[in-house]
């Protein structure tokens, strides 16, 4: 694709264009950045290869997740000015880019080449891919936004189902001796597992990047009236900037909300293993098999994936604070229930907690939406970018809280049930302090607002095509049906073989 074909007048949709093109081109990125949940599987093999500490090698992701919250902040007004197409080509050069640095610098020793590559320059481009089909969703579906989030962002969890069967497999096939109940396989497969990663997500992502477009000005879907937005609580038909956006309360609060559920998920999928073996035990020995612990976290997989497109939906019809006042309030319900009475059945255990990361991933799903509706479409990505800080500082802080309780208990795989409650009502406190401030979160006021004319200049808003055309849903094409075929066979398998895991736990 010449350089050209990246610019924002370059991705006008003409007349005629299906919106339902964008979706498959949305999951294109983020089921490829979505690798990031997934390196658990050569985590192993890089403390053998590198002769490091989980520490050492676990810094790598904490790079990348610093880097995705940093980069969606910085670099969240030129996604949205410069258009979706040029962001996602980016991100898809920053992405691969990382793997194959980090790659050499696992072939050649050399572990801060994988800071560099993975970490540094692999999480600007999580971050940039992260937002960069935001907002173009929100425009093609100002009828049902969180529908149109939530099956983007379904994508990130996806990509973790895909990658860690995926990369298992290919491991095996680089190395003989790979151990999979170890998870060890040699420095060089992995290296060669890089190498693979980063050509196909490249592939993949570009192929995102052709197909992305953004609506005309004027364009809305077939039947849509405007006037049933404004109606709703909370929805704005005006528009605020980014720069003014994080001068109101609204971000802060929302901010604050976004920290707290992402704190108190990450408090569960941390420990998600030895967690489950520990609550349940028959004298020093644990009812729960290593097989079983496994299934449990595919379990949370597919509650993750499930919930990031299920209750976003759900947000269209409830309303975005009302769908908070669900994760919140029912997740401070569901951690109590865990902390006093989460030993009393495996299953009611595997499925409470289920739910509590069903919330984590709508949480995640449904924050670009609850933005849209406060502070309207005009820079909605941008505003999205530095709303990420607070996934960025829950990633850290989150694992020092739950690690700092259990340390002090002694080690994650040899407790019992009790030892968790002190960090189990932590979180309960975190989503309580999270469910007061979405209580307090109202309509933004009219003084941080855009004027039209402003709005109307700016580049975002300017295509050069012709306005006002109203476009139903053409009957599936050729195009349509390969783009949702590229993006569901992974998914698909992905599923699949976290089903299969999943099983072991029953």
């Amino acid at each position: 694709m010449s350089l050209a074909m990246l610019d924002r007048q370059r991705t006008v949709a003409k007349p005629g264009f299906n919106r339902w093109l964008i979706p498959p081109a949305a999951l294109a990125v983020h089921l490829c950045i979505g690798q990031a949940y997934a390196t658990s599987v050569y985590k192993a093999s890089l403390v053998k290869n590198f002769d490091a500490s989980l520490t050492q090698i676990g810094i790598i992701f904490s790079i990348a997740i610093v880097m995705l919250g940093l980069s969606a902040a910085v670099f969240g007004t030129w996604v949205d000015t410069g258009g979706p197409r040029r962001a996602m080509f980016t991100a898809a050069l920053f992405w691969s880019g990382g793997f194959l640095i980090g790659s050499a610098g696992i072939a050649t020793d050399q572990l801060w080449l994988v800071y560099l590559g993975y970490g540094f320059i692999g999480g600007i481009g999580l971050g940039i891919g992260y937002i960069s089909p935001v907002s173009t969703l929100i425009k093609w579906f100002p009828d049902r936004p969180g529908l149109a989030t939530g099956m983007a962002i379904m994508g990130f969890g996806g990509g973790a189902m895909i990658a860690s069967p995926l990369s298992a497999k290919l491991l095996g096939i680089y190395d003989d001796s790979f151990d999979t109940a170890t998870g060890i396989a040699s420095g060089s497969a992995v290296a060669k597992l890089f190498v693979t990663l980063g050509l196909v997500y490249l592939v993949l992502m570009l192929f995102g990047a052709w197909l992305i477009r953004v609506p005309a000005d004027g364009w809305k879907p077939a039947g849509f009236d405007p006037s049933t937005v404004k109606a709703k609580a909370l929805v704005t038909t005006d528009n605020v900037s980014a720069a003014n956006a994080i001068r109101t309360p609204q971000f802060w609060l929302l901010w604050v909300v976004l920290f707290c559920n992402v704190t108190a998920g990450i408090g569960i999928l941390e420990q998600a293993a030895p967690m489950i073996q520990d609550f349940f035990r028959d004298g020093e020995a644990s009812t729960v098999t290593a097989a079983s612990a496994a299934g449990f976290v595919g379990l949370l997989s597919l509650f993750n994936l499930s919930g990031r497109f299920v209750w976003s939906s759900t947000s269209d019809v409830v309303g975005r604070k009302n769908i908070y006042v669900g994760y919140l309030g029912l997740g401070i319900l569901l951690y109590a229930f865990l902390a006093f009475q989460g030993s009393s059945s495996t299953i009611l255990f595997a499925l409470v907690a289920g739910v509590i990361i069903s919330f984590y991933g709508g949480g995640f799903a449904t924050a670009p939406a609850y933005l849209r509706d406060l502070f309207g479409t005009y820079q909605v990505g941008a505003i999205h970018g530095r709303l990420l800080t607070a996934w960025a500082a829950a990633g850290v802080v989150g694992p020092l809280i739950i690690n700092g309780f259990l340390d002090a208990k002694g080690e994650p795989g040899q407790l019992n049930a009790g030892d968790y409650r002190p960090a189990l009502l932590t979180m309960v406190a975190i989503l309580a302090v999270g469910f007061v401030a979405n209580l307090a979160i109202r309509p933004v006021a009219s003084k941080f607002h855009e004027e039209k004319k402003a709005v109307a200049d700016s580049p975002e808003q300017t295509s050069g095509a012709a306005a006002g055309h109203d476009v139903a849903v053409d009957k599936a094409g050729p195009l349509l049906v390969v783009a949702w075929v590229v993006v569901l066979i992974p998914l698909v398998y992905g599923i699949y073989e976290t089903v299969v895991k999943a099983a072991n736990l029953f």
